[in-house]
């Protein structure tokens, strides 16, 4: 549909002014602005910031899966607490094959066997899906991978219990407030149902993936431990290590912990950093209005009201939502709690929440790759994933370091 408010020929002035009678039209009214905007052939991505430059996203080029792939190497991988797959797709990228994938939530193995149907995702509603059900995940792993599984495991135990940004979400005064970690009745013993998990089935190597919180946690000693018992399994672990994504070619400040080890005594080497960032306007600005999951939210005109008085970087305290700085990696792209969907940051040159194929791109999702269920339970799926490029250069560093 044309524009017909904000022909292109109009300047960012005479668009601002004739957004700001439109808001008003709908406060005093109390007719629903994506009405207004409709009826007048208009969408939310038409309405623009008070101050905008819309320079040019600076920073390098942004790494893609295919920039990455290898050829396959016959490599299997099993991966548990799969997500929607952001490890796997990372690590298929680097060659690996994927032999099985464990998945607690049926929603997440929808998104999985649709992506991809030729994966064995063994969760809802055929299986449990459930690592602390240690022996029912061991009859299916002795099913799938000999005896001598010379392969990779990885995964990344639920790591809401040992998250800051989790907990932001209580009150202070409430009970959740704190970072629970191990104390948490289930997720926080499931990283030593993982650690079990490899230690009977002794895979060549093993990633550990969490949030940065787990280290630190009880001064370290519950992680400490499960080295511990790893090490006496036969590993050579690496030092757990953290590595941000915006130093590894993605627009996105995003920090993960990672263990890895091997049974042959090899040493690790990490991947090498990106010789610059990339600033988030490399993945935002390309037109998406066809794209998969790309429905954006219908905000109400108070909000329209107080987002485009924000400069860049700013955060509208009642909504508690960042503008986005084109020239920066973006924040991190979070989850949101188990009721409810993350609560995504806004677009930098446009006065609203992102999207969840937007929020993907952050993430280095290929565009089609799809999310399935609610939209708040397809932000959940994007937040919770590691970046498939940032999995896929760790991949590689497995690969060169553990498979040569």
């Amino acid at each position: 549909m044309p524009n017909l408010l904000f022909p292109e020929s109009k300047s960012c002035t005479l668009k601002a002014t004739l957004q700001v009678k439109l808001l008003k039209r709908s406060v005093n009214t109390g007719e629903p602005l994506s009405s207004i905007l409709r009826n007048a052939g208009l969408t939310y991505d038409d309405l623009v910031y008070e101050r905008s430059t819309n320079g040019r996203p600076t920073g390098g080029e942004p790494l893609s899966l295919e920039k990455l792939r290898l050829r396959e190497n016959g490599i299997p991988v099993v991966s548990f607490f799969t997500g929607c797959g952001g490890m796997d797709l990372g690590l298929e990228a680097a060659g690996y094959s994927q032999t099985a994938a464990f998945e607690i939530n049926e929603l997440f193995c929808e998104t999985l066997r649709l992506n991809r149907p030729k994966w064995r995702v063994f969760g809802p509603p055929t299986h449990s899906g459930d690592v602390s059900k240690f022996e029912e995940v061991s009859s299916i792993l002795r099913k799938v991978i000999p005896g001598s599984f010379d392969g990779v495991f990885a995964g990344g135990p639920p790591c809401q219990p040992f998250s800051i940004a989790a907990n932001q979400r209580f009150a202070k005064s409430g009970d959740n407030f704190k970072r629970i970690g191990f104390a948490h009745k289930k997720n926080g013993n499931l990283l030593f149902d993982y650690v079990r998990l490899i230690a009977k089935f002794k895979p060549r190597a093993f990633i550990i993936e969490n949030v940065p919180g787990l280290r630190d946690l009880d001064g370290g000693e519950q992680l400490t431990e499960a080295v511990q018992i790893l090490e006496k399994s036969g590993y050579t672990v690496e030092q757990p290590f953290i590595l941000d994504a915006s130093h590894y070619g993605i627009a996105q400040q995003r920090q993960r912990l990672f263990v890895v080890g091997n049974r042959l005594g090899l040493p690790f080497t990490r991947p090498a950093q990106a010789n610059t960032w990339v600033g988030a306007g490399k993945v935002l600005s390309i037109n998406l209005s066809d794209a998969p999951n790309h429905e954006t939210r219908e905000h109400k005109a108070e909000s329209i009201q107080r987002y485009m008085k924000l400069d860049y970087g700013e955060r509208d305290q009642l909504g508690r939502v960042d503008r986005l700085d084109p020239a920066l990696p973006s924040k991190t792209v979070i989850a949101g709690g188990t009721k409810g969907g993350g609560r995504s940051h806004l677009h930098p040159e446009i006065p609203r929440t992102l999207s969840v194929r937007e929020s993907a791109r952050l993430q280095t999702f290929p565009d089609d790759y799809l999310f399935v269920g609610p939209t708040a339970r397809q932000f959940t799926q994007v937040g919770n994933a590691v970046p498939p490029v940032l999995a896929a250069q760790l991949g590689i560093s497995v690969l060169k370091s553990y498979f040569r």
